[in-house]
C-alpha cells in the first residue's frame, strides 16, 4: 500500500515537473517568435505616419492640459466650483468615460492580445488571463487605497492631536456639565465616549459630538438638515432641526478633514491608474507605421485624455493639495501619453508590436490596467458621488448625474468601433 502511494506521489510530482517544463518552454518559444503581419502592413507608410505622430503628441498634451487645469483653474470660479452641481455633473461625465476604457477598450484589448492565434495554445488558450490580471489589479489597488488611507489618518491623527493637547484648558470647561451629569446619573453611569478612568479623551469627545450628529432624523428632514448645513449663515452654529445647535469645535470640521483625506488618497491612486495605461497606449499609437490607425487614434485619445484630466483635476482640487505640488501631478499627467508617443516613435525602427513577447506584455498591461481604472470609476468616483447624502437629497441632481454618466460611458464605448 505504502508503495503504491509512493508511486502515486512520485508520478504526480514528476507531472507537475513535466507541465512547468512546457509552460516555461512556451513562454519563452513566445517571447521570441513573430506573427505574420502581411495584412496589418498593407497601410504602412512611415513618413505620414510620423508626422500623424507629432499631430497626436500636439493634440493629446493640450488636451490633458485643458481637462486637468479647469476644475484647479475654476475652483475659484462659481459655476466650476467642487461643490457645485456643475462640477457633480461634469464628474460623472468622466466617470462613465474612465469606465467604459476600462472595461470596452483596456480589458477586451488586453483579452484580444492574450487570445491571438499567435501565441502557444499551452498555457494561453486554457486559462482566461485578462480576467484574472484585471481581477488582481483591483484587489491589490484596493489594498493600496486602503494603506494609503489608514497612513493619511493616522499621520492627521498625530498632528490632531498635538493641537488639542494645547487647547485641552479651554476645552475642560465644556466637559464638566457633562460629568456631573453623570454623576446625578448614578455613580457607575458612564457617557458616551468616556474612559474607563472617568476623564473625557480627546477622542472620546469627538465620539461624543459625532454621537449627536449622527442622532438625526433620517428622510427627509435629514435632507433639510443636510441643506442647512450648506446654507451660509450669519453664525458659526447649525441648526438640525430639534433645537439642539453643534460649534464649529467637534462638528462639521472633523468630517471635511477625513474627506480632504480621502481625496488625497483618491487622487494619487486615480493618477497611478491613469498614468500606467496613457503610457501603454502611447506606446502603442508610437509604434504604430500605420496612419490607418494612427487617425483614429488621435480624435479617440484627445477625446479620452480631456476627461480623464477632468476627473483627476476634480480629484487634486478637492484634496485642496498646495499649489507646487498639484502642478506637479497635473503636468505629470499631462505629458504621460505623449512621451509615450515618443518613446514608441524612437523604438519603432525595431520594434515589432505583433511579436508573440509583445502582444503577452501588451495583453498582460492592458489588463491590469483594466483593473485599475475600473475599480477607481466604481469605487473611488461613482460610488463617492452617487451613494453621497448631497445626491440622495436633490432629485434634479440624480437625473442629470446619472444621464451624464450613461452618456460618458456610451460615447466613450462607441468609439471602440474606430479606435
Amino acid at each position: 500500500m505504502l508503495f503504491f502511494e509512493d508511486l502515486l506521489e512520485l508520478l504526480s510530482v514528476d507531472r507537475f515537473r513535466s507541465k512547468a517544463r512546457v509552460f516555461s518552454e512556451s513562454l519563452f518559444e513566445s517571447m521570441s517568435t513573430s506573427c505574420n503581419t502581411a495584412e496589418v502592413d498593407s497601410c504602412r507608410d512611415d513618413s505620414a505616419a510620423l508626422i500623424l505622430k507629432f499631430v497626436a503628441i500636439a493634440s493629446i498634451l493640450l488636451a490633458g492640459i485643458a481637462g486637468v487645469a479647469i476644475p484647479l483653474i475654476g475652483k475659484h470660479r462659481r459655476f466650476l466650483r467642487t461643490d457645485g452641481s456643475l462640477f457633480v455633473a461634469a464628474k460623472a461625465f468622466a466617470a462613465g468615460v474612465i469606465l467604459a476604457t476600462g472595461f470596452v477598450h483596456m480589458l477586451s484589448g488586453g483579452s484580444e492580445a492574450l487570445s491571438n492565434p499567435c501565441l502557444p495554445e499551452y498555457p494561453w488558450s486554457k486559462f482566461p488571463f485578462s480576467g484574472f490580471f484585471a481581477m488582481m489589479a483591483s484587489l491589490l489597488t484596493l489594498l493600496v487605497d486602503f494603506v494609503g488611507t489608514q497612513y493619511y489618518e493616522r499621520k492627521q491623527g498625530l498632528n490632531r492631536a498635538s493641537e488639542e493637547q494645547i487647547r485641552v484648558g479651554s476645552v475642560e470647561s465644556d466637559i464638566v456639565p457633562v460629568v456631573e451629569r453623570k454623576e446625578r446619573n448614578g455613580p457607575n453611569a458612564k457617557v458616551f465616549g468616556e474612559e474607563e478612568g472617568g476623564g473625557m479623551h480627546i477622542v472620546g469627545m469627538h465620539a461624543h459630538a459625532a454621537h449627536h450628529r449622527h442622532s438625526h432624523p433620517h428622510g427627509q428632514d435629514a435632507c433639510e438638515g443636510h441643506v442647512k448645513d450648506y446654507a451660509p449663515g450669519p453664525g458659526h452654529g447649525h441648526s438640525h432641526g430639534h433645537g439642539h445647535g453643534h460649534g464649529h469645535g467637534f462638528g462639521d470640521g472633523n468630517g471635511d478633514e477625513e474627506s480632504g483625506l480621502r481625496h488625497v488618497v483618491v487622487s494619487q491612486v486615480l493618477e497611478l491608474g491613469i498614468v500606467s495605461h496613457s503610457v501603454i497606449i502611447g506606446l502603442s499609437l508610437g509604434v504604430s507605421e500605420s496612419p490607418c490607425t494612427i487617425r483614429p487614434l488621435i480624435a479617440a485619445l484627445s477625446f479620452h485624455q480631456f476627461f480623464e484630466g477632468f476627473a483627476l483635476g476634480g480629484c487634486i482640487s478637492q484634496a485642496q493639495f498646495k499649489t507646487l505640488s498639484a502642478t506637479l501631478m497635473a503636468c505629470f499627467f499631462a505629458i504621460t501619453t505623449p512621451t509615450g508617443i515618443g518613446i514608441g516613435t524612437a523604438i519603432a525602427s525595431f520594434y515589432n508590436p505583433h511579436s508573440q513577447g509583445a502582444l503577452i506584455a501588451e495583453g498582460i498591461l492592458d489588463s491590469l490596467s483594466a483593473g485599475i481604472l475600473v475599480y477607481m470609476a466604481l469605487v473611488d468616483l461613482i460610488a463617492a458621488d452617487f451613494l453621497s447624502k448631497r445626491m440622495s437629497c436633490n432629485f434634479r441632481l440624480q437625473v442629470v448625474s446619472y444621464f451624464m454618466l450613461f452618456l460618458g460611458a456610451g460615447m466613450m464605448a462607441a468609439l471602440a468601433i474606430w479606435a
